[in-house]
């Protein structure tokens, strides 16, 4: 079992910036995938960022460029930075985690994930 505790949301103006942090407790040695989520009202969720336990990371075409995903070297904590922040980032932002060993071949921000947090909310305003 993983739990997953998000902060670091906040509402903020156009190009903007905010720092998400995922703190992790329970079996995170297990982790495999760790990445972050958006959902907004009506639809379902949208792959921003995750990276793998060798530190491979993948990215939306949306985040590339202006997000960064990362992870504590020792602790288990995950991070979004997110700049040049747009209204139409404006979601849920939800950090997820799999710790199935099952090698995953497709796109890494497909991959199911059976951890999620309770989310943290961003706004950003024109």
């Amino acid at each position: 079992q993983v739990r997953l505790v998000e902060s670091g949301g906040g509402s903020v103006q156009t190009g903007g910036t905010l720092k998400l942090s995922c703190e992790a407790s329970g079996d995170t040695y297990r982790i495999q995938s760790f990445g972050w989520f958006r959902r907004g009202p009506g639809m379902g969720r949208e792959g921003v960022a995750v990276i793998d336990r060798d530190g491979v990371s993948t990215y939306a075409a949306f985040a590339k460029g202006r997000f960064t995903i990362s992870r504590h070297n020792v602790k288990p904590l995950l991070y979004l930075e997110m700049n040049s922040l747009k209204p139409e980032d404006t979601f849920m932002y939800y950090c997820a985690a799999d710790i199935s060993p099952v090698k995953w071949d497709g796109d890494p921000l497909q991959r199911p994930h059976a951890y999620w947090g309770q989310g943290t909310q961003v706004t950003v305003s024109s």
